[in-house]
């Protein structure tokens, strides 16, 4: 059965949600948007494309740090409403060039740096 971009479910922008996620790792990296073209060009280019809500632009992670995202695998999740992409990471994956964005915990009413700058 052939994948079709404009069966999944997207937001009143026409966006939806992506979960980057470490292929040899399983580490979750980031959480970027979606339009169905942006889906159209990741599959067709292997090269993990976001939509950019600040800039109003397609965003190929990478395209300019070097830090890029290749696709392994696009999974939609069983509502339609989100993505994960498996992906394997050149570099930091987060513009505080961290390994993931997701480098603050909250601990007993506090925030905690979990990892520095690479």
């Amino acid at each position: 059965m052939a994948f079709d971009p404009s069966t999944l479910v997207y937001d009143a922008r026409g966006l939806l949600p992506v979960i980057a996620q470490e292929a040899s790792t399983g580490e979750v990296l980031m959480l970027a948007w979606m339009n169905a073209e942006a889906v159209e060009r990741t599959l067709e280019t292997g090269r993990v494309t976001y939509w950019s809500r600040s800039r109003a632009t397609f965003w190929v992670k990478g395209e300019t740090s070097g830090h890029i995202q290749e696709l392994v695998d696009l999974r939609v999740d069983c509502d339609r409403d989100c993505l994960l992409a498996v992906v394997r990471q050149t570099g930091p994956a987060c513009h505080t060039n961290r390994k993931s964005c997701f480098f603050t915990a909250v601990r007993e009413d506090e925030e905690v740096e979990l990892m520095a700058p690479m």
